[in-house]
């Protein structure tokens, strides 16, 4: 099986939705162990509502930050797993 390899500037400024179809918020960065290069966070603005509810991790800055593992898929949207947030 092949990956599927993408530049980072595909996804940013995608929205971010759960895979129940919740909005998230939308892709502003992304943030990664520069010795590996392992992919650990997406930095999300513009966060809903919903997602002010959420306990998720936040940066220094106090943007919300997304597990990478918790990707399902990557399209015209970026779907997680609300279970792999919490």
């Amino acid at each position: 099986m092949a990956i599927d390899k993408r530049p980072h500037k595909e996804i940013l400024n995608k929205p971010v939705v759960t895979k129940e179809g919740k909005k998230l918020g939308v892709v502003k960065d992304i943030t990664f162990e520069t010795r590996t290069g392992e992919l650990i966070h997406i930095v999300i603005v513009s966060p809903t509502a919903y997602t002010n509810q959420l306990s998720l991790e936040k940066s220094q800055q106090g943007e919300i930050l997304i597990p990478y593992n918790s990707i399902i898929a990557i399209g015209d949207f970026v779907v997680v797993s609300e279970e792999d947030l919490v």
